[in-house]
This record gives C-alpha cells, structure tokens and sequence, in this order.
C-alpha cells in the first residue's frame, strides 16, 4: 500500500504513454515525439516548458517504454563528479542509458560541458527539463546535439479530467462521496499546472472531517488554500507568481512594491540571471522610447550580473529595479510590432516596392528595380518621401506614439515629415 505522506501528484504519476494528459502535439496519436518513441530512435532533447506540465513523468514514461537504464540528477544538487559517475556506469550498461537532468538551466557551463562527449558519443541519451528559454540556459554545443521540444499548459479539458481522475482516487482512499460542485476557484489557482491542481484538491480534501460526505465549492477551495499557502507552496509553486507581482510593480510605477519582490526573489535564491533577464525585456516593453536609457541601464545590468554574482549584485538588480519603477511609461513599441505582425499574417508575403528593391544586377535594373528611389541624405533635413510599405497596405500606421515628453519629440517629428499620411 502507498505511503499516506506521498503526495497525491506521486500517486497518479501516469506510468504509460496512454495515460499521459496533454501535450498532444508531442505524445499524440501519430505526433512527432511518439513517433520517435515508437521507433526507438530516440533523440536527446530538451523538455522546455512550464511547472506542473509533465516534463519528469514524460522523461520517466520514455524510459520504460524503451525500457532503457533511467539516472536522474537534480541541476540543483548535482555536480560534474555526479555527472561524470553516471557516465561511467552507463559506459558498462547493456543498452544506451537515459540521463534526465531535471533544471539543466541551473547547470553551469563546466557541468553542461562534462555532458558533450557522453552526449555526442551515444553513451547516453540526454533528456534536460528546463522552464527557461534554452537558447539562453543551455551551452550552443550541447543544444546543437539536442531537439528541443516545448511543453504547454494544460489545456481546461485535461485538467478537468485529471481533477476528476483525482476525486476518484481520493473517494476510494478515505471511503467518502466527494461532491465537486464548483471547479472555477481550483481550475484558476491551477494556472494550467496538474501538480497545483492536485495539491489543491488533496487540501481541500484533506481539510474535511473523516466520516462524512465532502462538498466541495469555489468559497471552500479559497478559505482552504488561503489558510495553507506556506503548505500548498511547498514546491516552490510560487515562483511565477512573485516575478508576476515583480515586473506588475515596475509597469505600475511603484519601486517599493518593486524592491520588496526583488528582495523576496533574492531571500528565495532566485537566479540573479533570470530576474535581470526580465528587466531587460521590461525596459522595452513597457518603456521603450519614453526614456531610451532604460534599455542601456537594463543591459548593464544583466553584464554586471552575470560577471559579478550574489551577493553584490543585489545591488545593482535594486538600482536598475528602481530606475524602471521610476521612469516614465510606454509600450508603444510593444504595440507596433505586434500589430505588425498581425498584419503579415493576415497579408501574407506582399511584394516589396520596386524603388526600394535590391538591384546588384543590370537586369535588375534594367526591370525595374531600384527605379525612383530617392537617397534620403541628397534632400533637405535628409528626408524625400516616398512609398516604404506595399502598395496594398500604403500608409497604415503600426508606431503610434505614446503621450510622454519624449515621444511626443517624436510625433511632432514626425509629423513634420509625413504630414497626415500616417496621422501623427
């Protein structure tokens, strides 16, 4: 019989292919992972997505159903003479080994190097879970020998049935009827994460009294998860909820709240790397060309922390959090490009204006490209209007400016050039 201490998300680890939920594009029927599962020929790969959306079951599932030798190590605990012992035993092994390395962005660059060989030999088939973008986390050589397959969150209807799966499990367990009359509360502290939406559901449950019926609605879910959040957060669950309530301070204008989530990121031993990441996209997003210097000053910032470390580098994530808190607003630029984006795939590939065409040919030119364009530096103010977009979407705006000193420099200029063609 399982251990009553095991948590309910160990209980109703899938054990098999079948009984994996979500991912679809991955493990489903004729999906590009199943296939490589079924074949045998296995790639190593890196398992990118957010917690709670399978990525250790899924590593776990592929090793018994290749029925492969399985080593595990923890980015956070292990180091290269771990690395190097599994290597060694899966040298011995009778087939080639699975290595699953759970966190692998947390691995240094010494430690993802002490993989390659291993890795690029065959001796083992590496499987990394990361919830970072790896382009940025994982060394080049070893992404170059890696696929790099993305996981979702789980979509409602899974996390439907596996709540449901859940209940069946823990009716059985205690010997009691339990009612979910109400799911919006769970589904929502979820966030798409079957272990929150398991270890939400084993706490309300748990909360019960043994002997009777258990109903269970959205008011009771919240008392209960309120009341228990030190122990519903026991994984570390609330990681993407305080760099949500990080960066929402800094686009608020608010460098108290700002520096109070910094400092609780830092007590929790938050990658110094990852926080200053943030700030840099932030700088763009939500400032832009409202205060341009946000974006060096971020820039610097992550430079600094990266060569320099906890702790001193607290000090230089504080000062740059609270330059960003301070700074005047905009995510104009944000805007434009999303619009813009819209618009491509919404018209497709249209075809570049013939002026501005490349013609390092005579025939080129001789059809037409490169005729009638004006070289900007050869007029006043260094400006001659012309047509730059395709004639079908001729004077569409996607930069609008927002309303700050400095963008408003930039309206006016504008203006000045384009008069009403982009209404500026």
């Amino acid at each position: 019989m399982m251990d009553k201490n095991v948590p309910l998300a160990e209980k109703l680890r899938p054990q098999t292919l079948d009984d994996y939920m979500g991912q679809a594009h991955l493990v489903g029927p004729g999906a590009i992972l199943r296939k490589a599962i079924k074949s045998g020929n296995l790639p190593s790969m890196i398992l990118w997505g957010p917690p709670g959306v399978g990525k250790t079951t899924l590593a776990y599932i592929i090793s018994k159903q290749l029925n492969k030798e399985f080593y595990t190590l923890s980015a956070i605990s292990s180091g290269v003479k771990d690395v190097r012992e599994v290597i060694k035993k899966a040298k011995y092994g009778f087939s080639q080994a699975i290595l699953f390395i759970d966190e692998i962005h947390r691995f240094s660059k010494a430690q993802q190097d002490s993989l390659l060989g291993a890795v690029e030999k065959g001796i083992v088939t590496l499987i990394g879970a990361t919830t970072e973008n790896p382009s940025f986390e994982v060394i080049a050589p070893l992404l170059s020998r890696c696929q790099v397959y993305i996981l979702k969150h789980f979509e409602e209807k899974d996390l439907l049935k596996l709540l449901d799966k859940a209940v069946e499990f823990l009716e059985k367990e205690r010997g009691e009827k339990i009612q979910v009359k109400e799911t919006n509360a769970i589904l929502r502290i979820s966030g798409g994460d079957a272990r929150k939406l398991l270890n939400a559901i084993e706490l309300v449950v748990n909360a019960e009294e043994h002997g009777k019926d258990i109903i269970i609605t959205d008011k009771r879910a919240l008392q209960v998860i309120q009341e228990n959040l030190a122990i519903y957060d026991k994984a570390g669950e609330m990681h993407y909820d305080i760099i949500s309530a990080f960066i929402k301070s800094i686009r608020g204008s608010d460098p108290n709240a700002a520096v109070y989530w910094l400092a609780r990121m830092i007590e929790g031993g938050e990658d110094p790397k990852f926080i200053a990441r943030r700030l840099l996209i932030l700088a763009s997003e939500d400032i832009g060309n409202a205060n341009p210097n946000a974006l060096l000053l971020a820039e610097a910032c992550f430079n600094a922390v990266t060569q320099i470390g906890y702790p001193e580098c607290r000090i230089i994530l504080s000062q740059t959090t609270i330059y960003l808190a301070a700074s005047v607003k905009s995510n104009a630029s944000y805007i434009a490009i999303e619009q813009a984006l819209k618009e491509v795939r919404n018209t497709g590939n249209l075809p570049v204006p013939l002026p501005i065409r490349n013609a390092p040919t005579k025939l080129m030119k001789d059809t037409g490209y490169g005729k009638g364009y004006k070289y900007a530096h050869d007029f006043d103010n260094n400006f001659a209007e012309m047509d730059f977009l395709p004639d079908s979407i001729k004077g569409k705006k996607f930069y609008d400016p927002g309303n700050n000193k400095r963008e408003n420099e930039i309206k006016a200029y504008l203006r000045q050039l384009w008069g009403s063609k982009y209404n500026y």
